[in-house]
């Protein structure tokens, strides 16, 4: 199984110190505006570019690791991670160049050997770039960086907020970008295509679940073409019910498009290793949030789902210990689990959400 099972992070934008966190299959964040939700999540997806080394693009495109690390490199030294997937482990520590950019101080991996005992291979320092790589082409450790490799280069960090008339999702793309979903769904079209040729009850469902939210929407309708090159390209259109005209994704509103993207990642046939949404309730109609929430429940059973949400109606389709709560605690980001005996009274009369919005549960709503 490779999914997270703890995770510490120290040095990273508002989280100062966060020591062994446990994450299960369903882990949900809920806080208050700059609690610092948002940051956990672009941990994820620092980790998933540093791994592929792309780490010093990556800082580059944030503003410098002045911008990454908490308060500035005048307050704060070094950026350290470990990822526990329960036997393996992944851990580094970073620190600031002059140029801006990082240097590892140290990468190590870990192994619980049970019997044997823990390992620690050690990965190198001085590098600008993740070493887990070439290890896993023949080092000594070539197992465990596998399997850590896999394990985090399968996180998936999904983010459809940009629907304007420029964003890849109403676009055309070319027919063979279709591997995965990429993060802003630029692909949906040619990946939906894929779907509706190679995995067509996966497909039927993505539609299925759509029709209920959409009264209106009947089908995509996919129909690649080919330019001088002989490149396929398609374009992510529709139709109504009743008509078999074909309609433009522009002609959808934001909350459609952007469910239509939740859906397909949700239900795709493979998912991630694990799943990350920041605040996908975004736009949302009441009802098609209710979906959402059954939506991310069941894949949670397939892989391990991260959200972060501040509406009070998704919140109210999990469990109290699914919940992260998030807050600001001398001007750094605490989290804490919380154990739904000590709420029993209050669940009695009112739900989570309700819970929260009278800041029992903490992490304040905006």
């Amino acid at each position: 199984m490779s999914a997270i099972h703890t995770l510490s992070i120290a040095g990273f934008r508002s989280i100062r110190h966060l020591e062994n966190l446990q994450l299960s299959n369903l882990n949900v964040l809920i806080g208050a505006n700059g609690a610092g939700k948002s940051n956990v999540v672009a941990y994820f997806r620092m980790l998933s570019e540093l791994v592929e080394g792309r780490l010093q693009v990556w800082v580059s495109k944030q503003g410098g690791a002045d911008r990454v690390l908490s308060y500035g490199v005048k307050e704060t030294s070094a950026l350290t991670t470990s990822v526990r997937f329960n036997d393996n482990g992944y851990d580094i520590r970073l620190e600031p160049t002059v140029d801006g950019g990082f240097v590892f101080v140290s990468e190590a991996l870990y192994f619980d050997g049970l019997d044997a005992g823990v390992t620690r291979p050690q990965l190198g320092s001085g590098q600008l770039e993740s070493n887990l790589k070439r290890e896993m082409s023949g080092g000594v450790s070539q197992k465990i960086a596998d399997f850590c490799y896999k394990a985090i280069s399968g996180w998936k960090v999904y983010h459809f907020h940009d629907t304007s008339d420029t964003a890849g999702v109403k676009r055309e793309g070319a027919v063979h970008d279709n591997e995965y979903l990429r993060m802003d769904a630029a692909n949906l079209g040619a990946f939906l295509y894929r779907l509706q040729n190679e995995s067509p009850n996966h497909y039927t469902q993505i539609r299925k679940i759509v029709r209920l939210a959409i009264p209106f929407f009947d089908d995509f309708v996919l129909k690649p073409r080919e330019l001088a090159s002989e490149e396929l390209l398609v374009r992510l259109l529709w139709k109504q019910k009743d008509s078999d005209y074909a309609l433009w994704p522009s002609q959808l509103s934001d909350g459609s498009l952007r469910f239509i993207c939740l859906v397909t990642a949700l239900l795709q046939p493979n998912l991630p290793t694990t799943i990350i949404i920041d605040e996908p309730e975004l736009g949302l109609h009441p009802y098609a949030i209710t979906l959402l929430g059954a939506l991310i429940r069941s894949a949670s059973k397939r892989a391990q789902v991260i959200i972060s949400t501040q509406s009070v109606a998704l919140l109210n389709e999990f469990d109290i210990e699914n919940l992260i709560v998030v807050d600001r605690e001398n001007e750094g980001s605490v989290f804490k689990r919380l154990n739904k005996q000590d709420f029993s009274a209050w669940l009695d009369s009112y739900t989570i959400g309700e819970l929260w919005q009278k800041n029992i549960l903490g992490g304040r709503p905006s």
